[in-house]
């Protein structure tokens, strides 16, 4: 076939060449009206200037039948090939699946991270479509060979990364009472999870629901290990974590007592589904094309919808962190109930304890261990690094009235303190700022902000806000299709107020609550304004919503308080301590505006026993502080929705009742 392709690209160029000649010379002789040219002529393909013979001619017809005879051998030679390779195809086709079982097989035991990273390139979704089955729908599994694989030589199997957690660990589930498939899987055992299963388990009253988290406790709520448990007389507080509301009322931390829930084991089985829960246990990978997660001895649990509710971390300072592990033994970084049982254990042991931090838990665990200071001999500093206490959230003459107000617990406070560096030193911790000023001490609270925990992110292929932190999602929460995130770790998206992530105990109630019904159906956007508060023991409290930032300007509006207007009041009045549970219901309407006189002038300008406090952005209403005002939220949050500028904000404060007595 090669020969007769050469012998074609020789002669082409020469018949090409006759044939455009014998075609000029055509041309030639009809221009000069010859009636017909001779036949000789038209034949005639010399390539000679003039005339011509008979030997042109033949040359002619040898060059066209060489061509033919060519083009038809390369065609039949070109056929014959192609059945050929065609029949090869086939017969690789059909031993293709023998091939890739081989592979597959080599790679399992020479190379097991290469066989992960083939996997996932081959079900790599190609569209948005693609990539919401491959969400739902658990990668097919290789066809079985024709052939038995070949033999190769074994090896041994990659040791685990982590091992598994040993069997007298108490606050360990045994793996044998770990469950494989769950429904609605909940990761953390916080506020967010519980308010989820709640929800879940109100629209579809035969689901079952897997709660897991990496803490020994069934869930439980927060707000009370920094307020009411701290004023608890009982000595035995910190095992029953029982504790009296301010109206008076004994309840406990946890949502529910463990015969609410069932066994782990038994989800499965019972015959209305209910909750399980999983102690002990942390997720630290998910896998979101096979809808299954690994729990840290190796164990892993597949589901059908997820809710990562994980929550965050407590942040430390990095001069302590750099001080070594006994400095770290000295310092409590509080979250959890361990770190409330270790706290107290500590205040009966040391002589002082310095809270290192002005915000909202800083505040409140400088008051409530104010309060128990006289009886146990113990010195309380609270230092923190703006002028007065609250003075990233309340105007500066608010923050200064509290600050007074946290000394008069007992509190030693320490203002402009920014920390350079912490040591040991003689037994004790010394604190250095970088003014100058040491501050000495045994014990360290760092209460200066939370992390959310977002662990999962790498793994899942979950997007985290640069921004504010944790996981961003949608309206209705959702981070992938049948993933949804609720509580400290979600980064949502505020109709208006913006992008957000809010660390409060409503914002935990109302986005655990609304993941649940979405996670059944619902697909409902999150609209609600939630609120949060804090008690500076049970004289003073406030509640507030939106954004709540001292750099704003703000308007705020006072009365004189009476003793109706406390947090022991409010609660004996709504028959709860935890005032978001009722309130998140309530709807705005319920109160009238107010028909008293006109606000009277103040008479100290210290005095602010209640008050409105307005935070304003572009003359428009985004946050609002009540102080010593209770159960008037609903109003606060329609005020923010509606999103108006109003020329008398002295007018907006009536709405509130404040000036009733």
């Amino acid at each position: 076939m090669l020969k007769c392709r050469t012998l074609w690209e020789k002669l082409a160029p020469l018949a090409r060449n006759s044939s455009t000649l014998c075609q000029r010379n055509a041309r030639r002789a009809v221009l000069q009206k010859e009636r017909r040219p001779a036949l000789l002529q038209r034949a005639q393909m010399s390539a000679n200037p003039s005339g011509g013979g008979g030997s042109d001619n033949t040359m002619y017809y040898v060059l066209v039948g060489a061509t033919c005879v060519g083009g038809l051998g390369y065609v039949y030679s070109t056929l014959r090939g192609d059945k050929q390779r065609y029949q090869d195809r086939i017969t690789e086709i059909d031993n293709r699946p023998n091939k890739a079982t081989q592979e597959q097989t080599y790679l399992q035991i020479a190379a097991p991270e290469a066989t992960e990273e083939l996997a996932e390139e081959a079900s790599e979704p190609q569209s948005v479509a693609d990539e919401e089955s491959a969400l739902s729908t658990p990668p097919e599994e290789p066809s079985p060979s024709a052939e038995p694989p070949m033999e190769l030589p074994s090896a041994p199997a990659p040791a685990s990364e982590t091992p598994a957690p040993a069997p007298s660990d108490p606050t360990q589930t045994a793996p044998s009472q770990v469950p494989e498939h769950a429904p609605y899987l909940l990761i953390g055992g916080g506020t967010a999870s519980f308010a989820a299963a709640r929800s879940i388990r109100a629209r579809d009253p035969g689901a079952r629901v897997l709660i897991v988290t990496d803490e020994p406790d069934l869930p439980y709520m927060r707000p009370p290990l920094s307020k009411e448990l701290w004023f608890v007389d009982d000595p035995e507080v910190t095992e029953t974590l029982r504790f009296k509301q301010w109206n008076g009322k004994e309840r406990s931390i946890f949502f529910q007592p463990p015969s609410f829930y069932v066994s782990p084991m038994e989800l499965t089985k019972v015959e209305n589904g209910g909750v399980a829960v999983l102690t002990g246990k942390k997720v630290v990978h998910m896998d979101v094309r096979g809808n299954k997660v690994r729990l840290e001895d190796g164990t892993e649990i597949s589901y059908d919808k997820c809710l990562i509710a994980t929550g965050g971390i407590p942040r430390n300072l990095q001069v302590i962190e750099r001080g070594g592990d006994e400095l770290m033994k000295r310092t409590t970084l509080f979250r959890k109930v361990e770190d409330f049982r270790s706290l107290g254990k500590v205040s009966k042991e040391v002589k002082s304890i310095t809270i290192i931090g002005g915000g909202f838990l800083g505040s409140e665990l400088a008051c409530a261990l104010g309060r128990r200071s006289a009886d146990l001999d113990l010195e309380i500093i609270q230092m923190f690094p703006e002028k007065g206490n609250m003075g990233k959230v309340l105007p500066e003459y608010l923050s200064n009235w509290t600050t007074e107000k946290v000394k008069t617990e007992g509190v030693r406070v320490v203002t402009d303190a920014l920390v350079k560096n912490v040591s040991l030193k003689d037994g004790k911790v010394e604190i250095k700022l970088k003014d100058g000023r040491t501050v000495q001490t045994d014990h360290i609270v760092a209460a200066v902000g939370l992390e959310p925990s977002v662990e999962l992110a790498k793994s899942a292929g979950l997007e985290v806000d640069a921004d504010f932190g944790g996981y961003r999602v949608n309206a209705e929460l959702q981070a992938r299709s049948n993933i949804w995130v609720a509580g400290d770790a979600a980064c949502f998206y505020d109709i208006k107020l913006g992008r957000r992530r809010v660390e409060h105990h409503d914002h935990a109630v109302v986005s655990g609550r609304l993941a649940g019904e979405n996670m059944t159906g619902a697909n409902k956007p999150y609209w609600h304004q939630s609120m949060f508060w804090s008690d500076l023991g049970p004289d003073v409290g406030y509640e507030a919503i939106g954004i709540v930032d001292s750099s704003l300007p703000t308007v705020g509006v006072f009365a004189k308080a009476t003793a109706k207007d406390t947090p022991k009041a409010a609660t004996e009045k709504s028959g709860t301590g935890i005032r978001s549970e009722s309130e998140t219901e309530a709807v705005a309407g319920i109160v009238k505006p107010g028909t008293a006189a006109p606000p009277p002038p103040m008479q100290q300008k210290d005095d602010y026993g209640k008050g409105v406090i307005f935070y304003l952005r572009d003359k428009v209403v985004v946050g609002i502080v009540l102080w010593n005002v209770f159960n008037r939220m609903p109003i606060a949050r329609k005020i923010i929705k509606d999103g108006e500028e109003h020329a008398d904000l002295n007018e907006v404060a009536k709405l509130f009742n404040i000036h009733e007595d």
